[in-house]
């Protein structure tokens, strides 16, 4: 009966925005629900008709970071993000979405390969740059979305074979990349790195069998890694990646501090400064977030006092005066 509802609606609609203004009208605003629209290749224009005050949508996810770089060729010509892209487009969202309503920030979803495979540099993953992507995109200024296994920093996994791919998109990508001229090892390598599957890979609960996920057989293959990245191993380990969340969370739900981070101001700073991303949150406090986007250190001058380090995912921070020496992928939020 849904279905036959749409189709009518669709059927008898002037055009898209008049069915998402139906669809809008008959369901969501019915009920005074939450809706989160996926929205691609939107105008700026049209972005109060998605979630302006009477917007299609409450929110609408930002794809800037997950679409840049694609290729009409396929996955095997795709580039790889930088850090210096992947803050361009965080900071392109921001500027667009202004104050018009809120975005909804992701790093992964059940559609895109793991975000720390994705964002972070290969052969940088670790801890501390878990921590600093989480952070960095948790601190916008919008609705931050944590998907599955993301809070435990759950990571990629090593395809040794093309049968071990259960999606059908990644299958065409894969023929693509051969038709194309790649190698099976070439081709594999592009599907391993975007295919939705990454995503899909059961849980990551325990370090016994099938990760704790089943005692049956799972339709896709247990990343190897499940016996270092599990949930029962950071449940009381307060330096883990799921920890660091709880301190994200915890600050955004803060009575002191709730007003600036969700609803204050973003302001991008040292935007020319290679791999560093940095911007305020300015409401009733006055807050810097900063993470040194590279495993070298480098060093950053603020521009007033710190007042207090709220966040911080290193056990110290270097400073003297007002000068900070920020270590490989240290991430800060700080009270100015």
């Amino acid at each position: 009966d849904g279905l036959c509802s749409i189709r009518k609606m669709l059927k008898e609609a002037k055009g898209i925005g008049d069915f998402l203004g139906e669809m809008r009208d008959r369901t969501f605003k019915k009920y005074d629900a939450f809706s989160v629209g996926e929205v691609f290749d939107e105008k700026d224009e049209e972005i109060p008709d998605f979630i302006g005050d009477n917007g299609y949508f409450s929110s609408m996810f930002d794809f800037e970071e997950t679409i840049w770089g694609a290729s009409d060729k396929g996955w095997y010509d795709c580039k790889q993000i930088t850090p210096d892209a992947y803050k361009k487009c965080c900071f392109t969202t921001q500027r667009k979405i202004g104050d018009i309503g809120f975005v909804s920030n992701i790093i992964e979803n059940h559609d895109e390969p793991r975000g720390v495979s994705r964002y972070i540099p290969e052969g940088d993953c670790c801890d501390a740059s878990k921590k600093m992507l989480g952070g960095l995109n948790f601190m916008l200024r919008g609705l931050p979305f944590v998907y599955q296994g993301q809070e435990l920093g759950m990571e990629n996994v090593k395809f040794e074979s093309i049968d071990q791919v259960d999606d059908i998109s990644s299958l065409d990508e894969y023929k693509v990349a051969l038709e194309a001229g790649c190698t099976p090892e070439e081709a594999l390598k592009a599907v391993s790195r975007f295919s939705r599957d990454n995503a899909r890979t059961p849980m990551q609960w325990t370090d016994g069998e099938n990760a704790g996920f089943t005692t049956g057989k799972p339709w896709l293959k247990v990343n190897a890694n499940y016996t270092k990245i599990n949930a029962e191993s950071q449940m009381n380990d307060p330096e883990s990646v799921r920890s660091f969340y709880k301190k994200l969370i915890a600050l955004r739900k803060n009575p002191e501090y709730k007003e600036t981070v969700v609803y204050g101001e973003l302001e991008p700073v040292w935007e020319d400064v290679h791999n560093l991303m940095a911007y305020y949150r300015k409401g009733d406090k006055n807050l810097l977030v900063v993470g040194n986007y590279q495993k070298e250190p480098q060093t950053i001058e603020l521009a007033g006092e710190c007042r207090k380090v709220l966040i911080n995912n290193y056990d110290k921070v270097a400073m003297d005066g007002n000068k900070i020496e920020l270590q490989g992928y240290q991430f800060l939020v700080i009270e100015m």
